[in-house]
């Protein structure tokens, strides 16, 4: 009998982060509470509650307690009082979900969601938790008919999502009637890549299979789902582990049978090989006494062949390679080309002695008794998995430029490859791009050819929407009044611009100073750093009118309190105009004397009376506080002088 194991069995990347995130928590704080099961496997959470994990029924719980929120994800509400309540909140919810979460959210109150799901699962009630409107779980279509009867009804939209674990096919089948008879719902395709692709490598391996194990939690909704799907073309047996087996489970099968072996998303790796294991155990009716561990290591050892998929132990760190251990016969190299994609990384850098890591097999030489490894690929191919779901989830991503190529720059993130084009990097044509090398950079997944093993990311777009985020909530605080302090960044005929965080701001020529000026390059110069105040804003427009004038330095406050109508004042002509001349009284107030109050004789040509630097003597005739204007006249001091001159004759 011919024993095969799907493709694509065990952890999602979701779940396998979020054990990872709760083993790293339960080491660092010694005890953790996640809220429910982690994941649907009791062979993983017994294994977890060994390392100080909880289980917590309730928030309340695990009051003053670190808190995991579990890859299935929480409502809203439940999420807030886990912050309030808890010493620490990690969030575990698989990026996938998340997603459902944002694109509930973002409804309308007026609308109605759909998740096409099991209402009892968390992960769907979560969902539900997100909705700020009506939301109901419907697993039949005839439930998604009768709440779209209702929406129309009382013409509303309707959104449809689905459970990440979802059958595939029943989501196409319903999607495509509710194209037919609803035009006011928009559907979402939400159902998890790893899930489909699981399900569609299951549902293969069942068509050709004469017997399917599904292995996975009895509460596991994806390994359910795997169950259902197999079940449709052979027998299917749903076991949690190998001790479940026994030799009845061959009843009815035939020598050349195929017995497959798949397995859901929360099934860890060596719960499978176990099963493999004892199905070959029970095949071959092998009744030596050898352990478990040492059938184990012995098929191991025989299927060392290329491309195979290997634990190694690091027992020696060279400057070139690393020496590793597989508990076989031979003696593994894996070369420091193969340890790592980033070129300016050592031996030593990527492994240490003692560390057990993945590996694939590159080159088996049993005469000589060593076998070639790689570890780059593993975490390649890992890496992959994560920059998918990363970008499936919009996420930014993390990552070293290692160094720069012709047409852009080589970042290494989760141990891939991303090229970042020229154009993306954020690094002007007249920069070098060279700068960046060793350089942490954040950056978006923008294309992924995994035929190719291709992915291109871009640093200018995580730029962008960090700047965009920076806007918006500039935008939402922005008030008349505020004050910030501005970088100058170009200098224009008629203001300058002023760099004030996530926008520029407009200071006209007349807002810089209480003073006259002439030319804003008399003020200040690109690079000063100036004090501005908010005078108006248009969130439409996106503009920001500024003034760097001082309110408790305002030249018209002092004015107002030491003059008042029919002073008689000194002042300096600063400017002639055709209908008079502005004559300064203090620095920052000017006061017009017009053509009419220059003399008691008529004046046609101001130039030839006054000139610019004159000083004047004038008596204030008019002070308007509104618009803040002083009229001044040098002519009713000459009639006061002629009225004076007659009285003494």
């Amino acid at each position: 009998m011919l024993i095969e194991t799907a493709d694509k069995a065990g952890f999602c990347f979701g779940v396998e982060r979020a054990i990872k995130l709760t083993e790293q928590t339960a080491d660092e704080y010694g005890e953790v509470y996640t809220l429910g099961p982690l994941i649907h496997n009791k062979i993983v959470t017994d294994s977890l509650e060994k390392r100080g994990v909880r289980i917590a029924d309730s928030v309340e719980q695990a009051a003053g307690k670190p808190l995991i929120i579990r890859s299935h994800g929480v409502g809203r509400n439940t999420e807030n009082r886990a912050a309030e309540v808890c010493s620490e909140l990690l969030d575990a919810t698989c990026p996938f979900v998340k997603r459902i979460h944002k694109i509930v959210s973002e409804q309308p109150e007026n609308s109605t969601v759909i998740i096409l799901g099991n209402g009892d699962h968390p992960e769907v009630q979560g969902i539900i938790g997100h909705a700020g409107c009506k939301a109901y779980a419907c697993m039949e279509f005839d439930e998604v008919r009768r709440v779209l009867d209702e929406c129309r009804a009382s013409g509303g939209n309707a959104v449809l999502v689905v459970q990440t674990t979802f059958d595939r096919s029943r989501f196409l089948e319903y999607s495509e009637k509710i194209r037919e008879e609803y035009c006011c719902v928009k559907i979402y395709d939400t159902i998890c890549n790893a899930t489909s692709e699981r399900q569609k490598n299951a549902e293969e391996l069942a068509m050709r299979a004469d017997l399917m194990l599904v292995v996975g939690g009895r509460h596991s909704s994806n390994t359910g789902k795997l169950a259902e799907i197999c079940s449709r073309y052979c027998r299917t047996v749903f076991i949690e582990s190998a001790s479940e087996l026994s030799p009845q489970i061959l009843e009815g099968l035939h020598s050349d049978s195929i017995i497959g072996i798949t397995a859901g998303a929360s099934t860890p790796a060596y719960t499978i090989k176990e099963v493999h294991f004892k199905m070959s155990e029970i095949i071959t009716n092998n009744e030596n006494e050898e352990s478990f561990a040492a059938l184990f290591e012995q098929s191991e050892s025989k299927r060392l062949y290329n491309g195979a998929k290997v634990k190694a132990t690091v027992v020696s760190v060279k400057p070139n390679e690393a020496v590793v251990e597989l508990g076989t016969k031979h003696t593994g190299y894996i070369p420091l080309e193969e340890l790592t994609n980033d070129p300016n990384a050592s031996v030593s850098d990527v492994v240490s002695v003692g560390d057990v890591i993945d590996a694939i097999v590159t080159k088996v030489d049993d005469s000589q008794g060593v076998v070639f490894l790689s570890k780059k690929r593993v975490d390649s191919a890992l890496g992959m998995e994560k920059i998918a779901a990363s970008k499936e989830a919009n996420e930014t991503l993390e990552g070293v430029v290692t160094q720069a190529v012709k047409g852009g720059v080589i970042v290494v993130t989760n141990g891939t490859r991303v090229f970042i084009p020229a154009s993306q990097t954020g690094v002007p044509r007249s920069g070098k791009l060279e700068d960046l090398v060793k350089k942490t950079v954040q950056f978006k997944v923008i294309e992924i050819n995994e035929q190719r093993n291709r992915v291109v990311g871009s640093i200018r777009q995580a730029t962008r929407e960090v700047r965009d985020a920076e806007r918006a909530k500039f935008w939402e605080s922005i008030e008349v009044g505020q004050k910030f302090e501005g970088e100058v960044r170009s200098i224009e005929d008629y203001g300058v611009f002023v760099d004030i965080g996530p926008v520029d701001g407009l200071v006209r020529t007349s807002e810089l100073t209480w003073n006259r000026v002439g030319h804003p390059k008399d003020i200040v110069k690109e690079g000063d750093k100036i004090t501005v105040i908010v005078k108006s804003f248009d969130p439409e427009k996106k503009r920001v009118s500024l003034s760097a004038k001082d309110p408790d330095e305002n030249p018209w406050t002092k004015f107002v309190e030491e003059y008042q109508i029919g002073d008689v004042v000194k002042a300096t002509i600063v400017s002639i105009t055709e209908f008079g001349a502005f004559a300064q009284i203090i620095p920052g107030v000017d006061g017009l004397i017009h053509i009419s109050q220059i003399s008691t004789e008529r004046v046609t040509n101001i130039a030839n009376v006054l000139t610019v630097g004159q000083e004047v003597e004038a008596k204030i005739i008019d002070i308007d506080t509104e618009k803040n204007r002083v009229s001044l006249s040098i002519k009713a001091l000459m009639e006061e002088t002629a009225e004076s001159a007659e009285t003494e004759e």
